[in-house]
């Protein structure tokens, strides 16, 4: 069985299920504002940072005030988190079987520090965190490997023994290029499998073949 010495977790589509949230918010966003929105090129954002995501729209919509689009996401996003936040499936059980280990664990997201502790407060996982890495803790978000170099380094280990849970390509990408081992369990886009050593359908599936859990 190998041996790890941290397990790190993307946020959004790996620990949450807010992905699909997020697409909906922002096509009701886009509506608002008068455009047709295009539900199959939001997927291009999936695991991407906020500067990237606004460029894509920018090629897409043309002269598109995203000032305006943030204000209006960030509105309709609020009411679907209102509604609470889901965890994926297998999550719970997961953590719950890292708690009998001395395995640490951190989130490494590229949401911004208030998002992401709002949504991890909002599912309860804030708790079963010691700390998270978020976009304002780097120069270079995924698929920068910055992410989970900085947590690697402030939980102290070695990234080649560290063990990653991501969903997205530039997720997977990030971590593949810190030098760790990944799994990937797509949510909204299937995995190329080009940045992962596993490609699993759920998160326990996904342990089991790293070899984290029997």
């Amino acid at each position: 069985m190998p041996s790890y010495s941290a397990v790190l977790f993307d946020l959004d589509g790996t620990l949450l299920d807010t992905e699909a949230l997020a697409r909906e918010a922002g096509l009701r966003a886009l509506s608002r504002m008068g455009f047709s929105p295009d539900a199959d090129y939001f997927d291009q954002l999936v695991g991407k940072d906020h500067d990237t995501s606004a460029n894509l729209l920018k090629a897409r919509y043309g002269d598109l005030d995203m000032g305006r689009l943030d204000v209006l996401w960030k509105e309709e996003s609020d009411k679907l988190k209102a509604e609470g936040i889901a965890i994926k499936p297998g999550v719970a059980e997961l953590l719950d079987m890292l708690d009998a280990t001395d395995l640490p664990r951190a989130v490494v997201t590229s949401s911004h520090r208030d998002s992401a502790s709002y949504k991890l407060e909002r599912s309860g996982l804030l708790d079963r965190f010691p700390f998270f890495i978020g976009f304002n803790d780097v120069t270079a978000a995924k698929p920068a490997p910055e992410p989970y170099l900085l947590a690697a380094e402030r939980l102290g280990v070695d990234p080649r023994a560290c063990l990653v849970f991501e969903d997205s390509e530039p997720g997977a990408q990030a971590a593949w290029d810190a030098g760790m081992t990944v799994v990937q369990v797509p949510d909204l886009n299937p995995a190329t499998g080009d940045y992962a050593h596993h490609v699993a359908e759920t998160l326990l599936e996904g342990a089991r073949k790293a070899g984290l859990v029997d």
